[in-house]
């Protein structure tokens, strides 16, 4: 199983959102009455549990409660995977060097 990282919350600012897929954590956008709920009954019980399914999209809070929640796609892909901006862009090394040799062939007089 992978052991992807969440924050769950009502909202979350446009840089702090983004920047947790790149970390590879998963930001829950809840409502704010269900937040509140879990917090308290994670509060209320010390050693509480909830999970965060990431490929169901739904949290389970310690009651057996399940919420469910919207990723997007792609970056649940991503998350699921392990991929980063630099994996995303080493799937298409292939290409990347077949296009390097194409432009080194055609344009081979830059290369002398």
């Amino acid at each position: 199983a992978n052991d992807i990282g969440a924050v769950v919350a009502p909202s979350y600012g446009d840089i702090f959102f983004n920047n947790c897929f790149k970390d590879g954590i998963l930001p829950v956008v809840l409502d704010e009455a269900v937040v509140e709920g879990l917090r308290a009954e994670l509060h209320s019980q010390p050693g509480a549990r909830m999970t965060v399914d990431l490929k169901t999209q739904i949290v389970t809070g310690p009651d057996g409660v399940e919420h469910p929640f919207d990723v997007d796609p792609f970056r649940k892909h991503c998350l699921l995977n392990g991929l980063d901006d630099i994996q995303l862009t080493l799937e298409h090394e292939a290409e990347m060097g077949a296009f390097e040799a194409a432009y080194r062939e055609e344009m081979s007089w830059l290369y002398r």
